[in-house]
């Protein structure tokens, strides 16, 4: 079962329901977009940063299951930061990109960069996730 394959057959809950896809993953990589609609807005048709986090926060998470040592019984988050730097309007689809900072054995650092369709740097979180 490929990385992609593995994040794909266990979906998360909360992503699946505000239409995360994930849509390439490997060890050092996992990639997922996220069509900004309305109801993930706030005032404005701009993402809520709730969204924004939970976005990352999946992804963080994924990635970190496609990276857990064989003995582990899963993973959970334990810290995140988040700087936001820029909108994503209602319409647009954002993507966001996990890459490892730290993968150990009782705990893996994500970076995850959310980018605008158009390029633009919408938020960057940092995550710890602990290895169960």
């Amino acid at each position: 079962m490929t990385p992609l394959e593995k994040i794909n057959s266990f979906p998360l809950p909360f992503a699946a329901l505000m239409g995360v896809r994930f849509t390439e993953a490997a060890p050092d990589r996992v990639v997922a977009t996220l069509l900004v609609r309305d109801d993930l807005c706030t005032v404005g048709a701009s993402i809520h940063g709730g969204a924004v986090m939970a976005l990352a926060d999946s992804v963080g998470a994924a990635a970190t299951v496609i990276n857990l040592p064989a003995e582990a019984k899963g993973t959970t988050t334990l810290e995140s930061k988040t700087n936001f730097i820029g909108p994503a309007k209602a319409g647009t689809t954002i993507v966001a990109t996990a890459t490892p900072v730290h993968r150990g054995r009782r705990t893996q650092v994500w970076q995850t960069r959310i980018e605008g369709e158009d390029g633009k740097l919408v938020a960057v979180v940092t995550q710890t996730q602990m290895v169960l």
